[in-house]
């Protein structure tokens, strides 16, 4: 079984200890890797520490190639990068080919581009303005947007290499370093993009990656005092814990959590386009943080709404994320089947019914037919939940939606907005005066109209609430992870140009 290394200053790096990294396909063993500790992030941050000032200093548009090489590389590896990622995390094959790695390669090229537009900018100086202090005379001024330093960057097993990236690419572009913790869950494809960095030409030390638990890998480096930037994306509970750890050396942190999503449907919508991506939502088994998981549905189309969604949801085929003809895998683990496994089952107990699904657990199944089962959950539509249940309320994680129903816009509004959670919102109408009505009104980082995960990487992303902390994207992403500056002058007649 291949041993995957840790990535520090240019090559690997072996641990005393290992773990096992399983397939959440049939659940055997793929890898044994690196299980770092605080001496592995040590030598991570020192590594970085030192490649910093050389590669801060280096020209733009020479950082600028290293990132499109860098894509370039990606894409010529797709096939290997999509097949190690299905096998390591059971996500979908075809959406690892046609969409996921793509936009790795895209991440990348995204923000080499944007670093060239990232020059300083002069800002006209008018003595007599609003809010200017007097007394200055002949002023000249310039912003820069200088690198911050060392980012640690903590990523989820969901999609772990496009969420690694979208935090690293602007991360070296705008001329830190990286030192990365992937997903004990799902580590591989980390390693292979050190690789590529290396084959890019990126100097040592400016990208590294430390494998191992929460605990023991994560905890250190979130709390390291010569980290300067924290990217984690995860659970809330998680987040809390890294940003009490970063605050402690009050270095920034962008934190992307948890979502409960609303997906609304209004009478005027078209029905079609509206089960379409209310099925939709069940992509990468549920395991999708921005997924719209409560369906909230007008009354005077909610029956047939209902009817189109079992029809389409019941033909969805679970089974091997590598046959083409798969639209669900499995969950991410036995822990995690259970978890969400015990959602459903309280749910029911509570009142809620299942459409299509439910629990895993119920008594007409035999411990050996659960087993047999893998850790592949069946899509689940719960109708009847009571206001402020724990499955209305609490992020499930997986193939799990609920439908409510409501009269008008008020009442719609109220419910979408009735979580913790403002991650995003999925809304359906034929009407732009409504869309543009109820988006005003909802709490939510991201609002789609009669679409569903359209993202321009300019636009900011991240969440309110419990759902996150900062945005990122385009020139919000050059705010987190640049330490702007400004230079004031003052122009005598007797100074030379």
């Amino acid at each position: 079984m291949d041993v995957v290394d840790h990535w520090i200053d240019g090559g690997s790096v072996r641990s005393a200890e290992t773990f096992t990294d399983t397939s959440p396909i049939n659940e055997e063993p793929i890898a044994q890797v690196g299980r770092g500790g605080a001496a592995e992030v040590e030598a991570a941050v020192a590594a970085a520490r030192k490649a910093f000032p050389s590669w801060a200093g280096t020209p733009a548009a020479s950082r600028a190639a290293v990132l499109h090489r860098i894509a370039d590389l990606v894409e010529e590896r797709v096939e290997l990068l999509a097949q190690t990622e299905t096998l390591d995390n059971g996500s979908l094959l075809r959406s690892h080919r046609g969409s996921v790695m793509p936009r790795v390669a895209r991440n990348f090229r995204f923000f080499a581009d944007w670093l060239l537009r990232m020059d300083g900018e002069e800002l006209p100086f008018d003595p007599g303005g609003p809010g200017v202090i007097p007394g200055a005379g002949t002023v000249a001024q310039r912003i820069s947007w200088n690198p911050s330093g060392i980012t640690a960057v903590v990523t989820p097993w969901n999609a772990p290499l496009m969420l690694a990236t979208w935090r690293i690419a602007p991360a070296l572009a705008a001329g830190n370093t990286v030192v990365a913790k992937p997903p004990e869950w799902a580590p591989l494809t980390a390693s292979l993009l050190a690789k590529i960095t290396r084959e890019a030409g990126l100097p040592d030390g400016v990208f590294n990656v430390v494998h191992g638990l929460g605990p023991e890998a994560g905890a250190p480096l979130v709390a390291h005092p010569d980290v300067d930037r924290v990217c984690f994306t995860g659970s809330v509970g998680t987040g809390r814990v890294v940003a009490a750890a970063a605050g402690g050396q009050l270095t920034p942190v962008s934190l992307e959590l948890g979502g409960k999503s609303p997906l609304l449907v209004f009478a005027d919508a078209d029905l079609d386009l509206a089960v379409e991506k209310a099925v939709g939502q069940y992509d990468n088994a549920g395991q999708v943080c921005l997924a719209g998981t409560r369906l909230l549905v007008e009354e005077p189309v909610a029956d047939e709404f209902l009817d189109r969604f079992v029809k389409r949801a019941s033909a969805l085929r679970i089974g091997d994320p590598r046959d083409p003809a798969t639209d669900i895998g499995p969950l991410i683990s036995r822990a995690h089947l259970e978890r969400v496994d015990g959602f459903v089952k309280r749910a029911v107990a509570a009142g809620a019914k299942a459409v299509i699904g439910g629990p895993r657990s119920a008594t007409h199944l035999t411990a050996a037919a659960r087993a047999a089962a893998g850790l592949y959950y069946p899509p689940t539509l719960l109708t009847g939940a009571a206001a402020g249940s724990e499955i209305l309320t609490e992020e499930v994680f997986g193939p799990v939606l609920t439908l409510q129903t409501f009269a008008a816009e008020g009442e719609a509004v109220a419910l979408a907005n009735s979580t913790k959670y403002g991650l995003a919102a999925t809304l359906l109408t034929g009407s732009r005066e409504r869309a543009e009505r109820i988006s005003a009104q909802l709490v939510a980082g991201t609002v789609w109209v009669n679409c569903f995960f359209v993202r321009d990487l300019r636009a900011p992303f991240g969440g309110v609430g419990d759902s996150g902390v900062g945005r990122e994207g385009g020139t919000f992403s050059r705010e987190f992870f640049t330490e702007p500056k400004a230079v004031v002058m003052a122009i005598r007649p007797s100074d030379r140009g």
